[in-house]
Parts: structure tokens; C-alpha cells; sequence
């Protein structure tokens, strides 16, 4: 049984192709844009900002506590301050990939050094709420 959308947080990707040369100044632009919406949009949960090795290919990964956070800060990135598209013009882009991800599942590991693998769908699984399954290294 799937557990209701409004449970699961909402992450959106958004990949870009550009040349080596680039990186830093799209890292940095990125890296603003982001903390402007982490400031200005309720429902922010986290992001990161990836280079691939060859500095071909940055990934911007950002999390969200509901789709309608997520959507609601893209649309103002897309055509307000900052503007999305200017910024990939800016940073000549070859290309970019968007994709759009409801989290099913978080594993993360603790500063104790335990592995924390909370349930998402907890009432259905009988699970008491703020248990979860830990691990220990």
C-alpha cells in the first residue's frame, strides 16, 4: 500500500552539460540561487550541487518537504530574480535535464555512527511514531 503523497518529501534535479571551463561560475551562481530560495521558500529541506569528475556535468539536487514547496520556488527562479533560463544562457549550457523525485526511502548514517533508516509510511506499518531502525557500525 503506497503511503499518501503529503508524507514524502520531494526532490528535484536538475542536471547541466557544459565545459570544464564553466564550472566554477555556474558552482557559484548555483550555490547563490540556492541559498535564496533556502531563505525565501518555506518547505526547504536541503541541496547540494555536484561536479562530475571531468567538470562536464554539474547536478543540482534539491530537496523539499512537499511537491508544492518544490514547484513554488521553481517558478519564481524561472522568470524573477535570477532568472533560471539568463542563467543557464550565462553559463552556455549544452544542455539541461530536469527530473522530478518523490522520496521513498532516506538511509543516512548518524554522528553516533549508527545508520538511521526511518520509515516513511510509519501508522502503516505498525511502527510507533518516532521509532525507526538503526544500525551501529
Amino acid at each position: 500500500m503506497q503511503s499518501p503523497t503529503n508524507e514524502r518529501s520531494f526532490t528535484q534535479l536538475i542536471e547541466f552539460d557544459i565545459e570544464p571551463q564553466w564550472l566554477q561560475a555556474l558552482v557559484t551562481a548555483l550555490s547563490e540561487q540556492t541559498e535564496r530560495l533556502a531563505r525565501d521558500f518555506p518547505g526547504f529541506l536541503s541541496a547540494t550541487i555536484q561536479a562530475s569528475e571531468d567538470g562536464r556535468r554539474v547536478l543540482n539536487c534539491l530537496q523539499w518537504q512537499t511537491r508544492e514547496a518544490g514547484d513554488a520556488a521553481f517558478r519564481s527562479v524561472e522568470h524573477g530574480e535570477g532568472n533560471f533560463w539568463r542563467l543557464i544562457q550565462q553559463h552556455r549550457a549544452k544542455a539541461v535535464t530536469f527530473g522530478s523525485f518523490q522520496v521513498l526511502r532516506n538511509i543516512e548514517r548518524s554522528l553516533d555512527d549508527a545508520l538511521h533508516c526511518p520509515w516513511l509510511n510509519q501508522a502503516q506499518r505498525g511502527i510507533r511514531e518516532g521509532d525507526s531502525h538503526y544500525q551501529k557500525r
